[in-house]
């Protein structure tokens, strides 16, 4: 039995932070490029009062869409307004660790994007002063809330998979004319290449269904692109249970991709594309029959806006609301940067601030 769908809108029901005469929450970026934008265009009831960028007009841009933002290119000069309850930090990689401690003990929200940090030693002070602090952090994984991952992890959840066994993931995109020369390809600035750039992102998933990996093994290296950062990088992670993840990530894949297959003793997931230059997103759902054979194979497909950056931020909302710990968070965070320390040490990478 073959059945497809069609998800042309994604409904939420969750906390929006402007019910039944809750506070509007206001919100500063840190960081006003692509990431900052789409993080602004996802705020819904919540409020925009400051935009920060070291390029002053990148600050100005984004605030000129709004009403009522300050603009500074100093992100030292919005620590501790008492307006401010939550600060997203959309920087490059080596300022997050250092804004989000600040953050942290003004006492603001934070959501910061992934990896958090660029070693896992620049976690370890946040997550100390964060156990004293009201704050809490949001790491911004941004690929669970896509709705493909969010549909595939509804239905692990419910068992129908049976036990796990794997897990196989591609995440690749060709780069640009000139890429060895930004900021990502600088180790004191990222940390890394690849494998701290979209690796993080498929070491989270991969623990968002496996669980946390203790045997950790894998090879990173300089291809193609003229830089002293990896531009592939290859994982094999195992778990105690002796359950596995392959993982490929790439700036050489030239053809934009994103694959990841969950198998369970039971079915088998396969999330595809990610919308835009990465093919439409969706999934299939391939169910084993007591009789084996082909499977029954149900696809869902999302060709639709992405919605990911909303969903991301009204679940932070309802965190903040309810008070409970945001995941994913920093101990999701220094999980995968444990992974991509491992494997750069294996691979010959000693990267340092």
């Amino acid at each position: 039995m073959y059945t497809r769908f069609v998800a042309l809108s994604l409904k939420i029901g969750i906390w929006d932070g402007d019910l039944n005469g809750e506070k509007k929450l206001k919100v500063a970026i840190i960081g006003c490029g692509l990431i900052g934008q789409k993080r602004a265009n996802a705020l819904g009831s919540a409020q925009l009062v400051a935009c920060v960028d070291k390029n002053i007009s990148n600050a100005q841009t984004l605030a000129d869409d709004f009403s009522e933002v300050d603009v500074t290119d100093d992100w030292r000069q919005i620590m501790g307004r008492p307006d401010i309850d939550i600060i997203f930090i959309a920087t490059p990689h080596h300022l997050l660790a250092e804004i989000t401690g600040a953050a942290v003990r003004a006492h603001h929200h934070v959501l910061v994007e992934k990896p958090a940090a660029r070693f896992t030693k620049e976690l370890d002070p946040i997550i100390e002063v964060a156990k004293q602090s009201p704050s809490l952090v949001r790491v911004g994984f941004n690929h669970r809330y896509h709705p493909a991952i969010r549909k595939a992890h509804e239905i692990f959840t419910t068992g129908a998979l049976g036990k796990m066994m794997f897990v196989c993931g591609r995440y690749g995109h060709g780069g640009r004319l000139g890429y060895e020369k930004e900021w990502r390809a600088n180790p004191k600035i990222s940390g890394g290449g690849e494998l701290i750039d979209q690796g993080t992102h498929l070491i989270d998933l991969a623990r968002l269904f496996l669980g946390n990996f203790s045997d950790i093994s894998g090879f990173a290296h300089t291809y193609f692109w003229p830089m002293p950062v990896d531009d592939n990088a290859f994982m094999l992670l195992r778990t105690d249970q002796k359950q596995a993840a392959s993982l490929h990530v790439s700036c050489t894949e030239w053809k934009n991709l994103f694959s990841l297959e969950i198998y369970g003793a039971q079915a088998k997931l396969h999330i595809e594309g990610l919308g835009g230059s990465y093919g439409l997103e969706q999934l299939s759902y391939y169910k084993m029959l007591p009789e084996m054979g082909p499977p029954e194979t149900s696809i869902w497909e999302y060709p639709g806006k992405d919605n990911s950056w909303e969903i991301e931020f009204k679940e932070f909302l309802e965190d903040i609301h309810l008070k409970r710990t945001p995941s994913p968070g920093l101990s999701d965070a220094y999980a995968a940067l444990e992974v991509v320390e491992k494997v750069y040490a294996q691979s010959g990478y000693f990267f340092s601030p």
